[in-house]
């Protein structure tokens, strides 16, 4: 099994395929070379008799996943969130921004899934057993690290990520501008969070794609999310779903997000952040 970039929901779906799991770690090949992880995922798959390949449902995850399929003539499903073993295997997928939920049946004599983060309770299980990958490394062909990682960059800003934050700020097109976006990061700063944005906002060039939340951008699980000016398309809300709590601060009370924030603030966002992080400092202070 494929333990990615530790998802325990992986984990938890990966046992019932079997009494053992065995983890590769997607940094197992230095630098990070997608072709050679699979390679290497195909060559361990085979000697363990693997009865299915999991990983986790990010970026590097699917990317991997996919060319692990090209490579074996495998099917591979991506966005599983349960799965039943049998002569076909039974899933449950997400799709179309997570509004919808797909039932379909896997054929396939070594099932490849990925399984996106926050998306089922986890349970509790002895970790996977690390494979010896001295021997497999080995037998990897040059051509397999053509693709490879460079150079890592920071992320802008810097600071916490929005995968990781407790709370999330994000602003949208009722922002008006990227310098605007001083009260969002002003706010985000006191709560101790990640800023974020919507799809048009990056299009718009006022913040970079690392800061986008939603289907085409990061999906994220904060304690709290504070949405800022935005509409709240199904394709936003896909990224945000598994907030514990949202907050919507929006000058349109029919805005589609007001029917899922669990506290909404109708009004000129340009007012009620700045008062938000006000509140916030005279508290502290007193």
């Amino acid at each position: 099994m494929e333990q990615g970039e530790a998802s325990k929901e992986m984990l938890t779906l990966a046992r019932k395929f079997g009494a053992d799991t065995h983890a590769v770690s997607m940094e197992a090949v230095q630098p990070y070379a997608p072709d050679a992880v699979a390679a290497l995922l195909a060559l361990v798959a085979q000697d363990l008799n693997a009865s299915a390949v999991l990983a986790a449902g990010t970026d590097r995850g699917n990317d991997v996943m996919a060319r692990l399929a090209a490579r074996t003539g495998l099917p591979f499903a991506a966005n599983c969130v349960a799965a039943e073993p049998g002569e076909a295997v039974s899933l449950t997928r997400l799709r179309w921004g997570d509004s919808l939920w797909e039932m379909a049946r896997l054929h396939s004599a070594r099932p490849i899934i990925t399984v996106p983060p926050h998306t089922f309770p986890i349970e509790a299980g002895p970790p996977p057993a690390e494979v010896d990958l001295k021997p497999f490394l080995a037998q990897l062909d040059a051509k397999d690290h053509l693709v490879r990682v460079s150079e890592h960059m920071a992320a802008a800003g810097g600071g916490i990520s929005l995968t990781e934050a407790k709370v999330v700020v994000s602003g949208g097109r009722g922002v008006g501008s990227k310098e605007g976006f001083a009260i969002i990061e002003e706010l985000a700063a006191l709560l101790g969070g990640a800023v974020g944005c919507s799809r048009v906002v990056t299009s718009a060039g006022w913040r970079p794609h690392t800061d986008q939340v939603g289907q085409t951008g990061t999906k994220i699980a904060p304690d709290l999310y504070i949405a800022c000016g935005i509409s709240g398309a199904t394709q936003h809300m896909a990224g945000c779903r598994n907030a514990k709590r949202i907050l919507a601060i929006n000058s349109d009370a029919e805005a589609p997000i007001m029917l899922n924030a669990d506290y909404a603030v109708i009004g000129d966002l340009k007012e009620i952040v700045p008062a938000i992080s006000a509140e916030i400092r005279n508290r502290r202070a007193s």
